[in-house]
């Protein structure tokens, strides 16, 4: 017997952050998000998202055992910027019983009857900035921290249920050079010298101005709301939300794998990377201290592999050669901490500047994800 429930209370919202980090247990590239994340994420007074979006969250029992979990967000900000009329999932989870997905999908089609909706797509959240996409080639592969990782059976449940591809995304997996490019150095000095650009002294800042990082940190948010703005599932950020992610940002902040361009004293481009935090989370199982505190210590001080956060220029410095400043500031800083490999977020397939950043340092395609689509008749 299969029983959904639709929850609220913060014990079942701990059971619904809780079933993924159990469903995964002992995986070698799975690594589940942290408790505190997941209650501010889902928190209507911490996440601004709330004011244009509303979200329903269900549990799924099989013979009175936890088996399945979804999130659904109807998210009018989006919808009403491109004229969609969709119903968004997050945070599908689920045992490999085909059944339990069909219920949890079924409250989902519900409600969008209910709100006349057409399509169901995800995973997707509240954001870009969360994870997205449904993992679909690359099983064998460390999860990031901002990605999902799933079993292959997921795939399958997605397909029984009749979903089809909207868009995906591509991950890849590049080399670090052991010695720097001098080409890229000159074509960075030349495009600054010619267009009057500086770097931000990240490192001075955060050691003696973090008042005044903080508000350079805020200005890249708004880089980044105006270079995704036309992107698949993108909608503006509120002050609250970019102050979220800046305080994201510092826990895992290492200067020298951030290039912040300035032009007239205003940052018109950024690049952030960060260590990789897969080993962290998968210790961690919800909560870094005190199990994962010295793994956490470890991973900032001995980065072996950077992820990369997010890159963004602004519209009208777009076709001025900046993101070379970019790379040759954060390729610099990787090679100076030994870094061996550096890995992309999700790009979308169609994203051809931001893949071509980094053609001429062999990128691996090592990942894929997917958003679906389900029709609602």
């Amino acid at each position: 017997m299969i029983e959904v429930k639709q929850i609220s209370s913060k014990r079942d919202k701990k059971k619904f952050f809780k079933f993924v980090i159990d469903l995964y247990k002992g995986n070698a590239h799975a690594a589940p998000n942290l408790y505190m994340d997941e209650f501010a994420e889902f928190d209507p007074e911490k996440n601004d998202a709330f004011r244009f979006a509303d979200c329903k969250m269900f549990l799924a029992y099989k013979d009175g055992k936890l088996a399945g979990r979804v999130a659904g967000i109807w998210h009018r900000g989006v919808n009403e910027k491109f004229g969609y009329k969709q119903l968004r999932f997050t945070r599908f989870d689920v045992i490999d019983d085909f059944e339990v997905t069909k219920a949890l999908f079924d409250e989902l089609y519900k409600w969008a009857k209910e709100l006349g909706m057409e399509e169901i797509i995800g995973p997707m959240s509240f954001s870009d900035l969360n994870e997205e996409g449904m993992l679909i080639d690359g099983f064998d592969k460390d999860a990031m921290y901002i990605e999902i990782y799933n079993h292959p059976y997921y795939v399958e449940h997605m397909e029984k249920l009749g979903a089809y591809k909207v868009v995906d995304w591509n991950c890849y997996r590049i080399p670090v050079p052991e010695k720097h490019d001098e080409r890229l150095q000159r074509l960075s000095d030349k495009i600054m010298q010619r267009n009057g650009y500086e770097l931000l002294d990240v490192a001075y800042l955060l050691k003696h101005d973090k008042p005044k990082l903080s508000k350079y940190i805020m200005q890249c948010m708004d880089v980044l709301d105006e270079a995704f703005e036309d992107l698949y599932g993108v909608s503006p950020l509120s002050e609250k939300q970019k102050k979220r992610m800046m305080d994201t940002i510092y826990q895992v902040l290492v200067p020298d794998l951030a290039g912040v361009v300035l032009k007239d004293g205003k940052v018109v481009a950024y690049g952030f990377m960060m260590p990789s935090m897969t080993k962290v989370l998968q210790k961690a199982r919800g909560s870094i201290i005190p199990r994962a505190l010295f793994a956490y210590i470890n991973a900032m001080t001995h980065v072996e592999v950077a992820d990369m956060m997010s890159i963004g220029v602004a519209k009208e410095h777009a076709n001025q050669g900046v993101p070379a400043i970019i790379m040759n500031a954060c390729l610099k800083g990787l090679i100076k901490n030994g870094v061996k490999f550096m890995e992309t977020g999700p790009e979308l397939e169609s994203n051809h500047n931001v893949q071509n950043l980094w053609k001429n340092y062999n990128p691996e395609l090592v990942k894929r994800r997917r958003c679906w689509g389900l029709r609602v008749n």
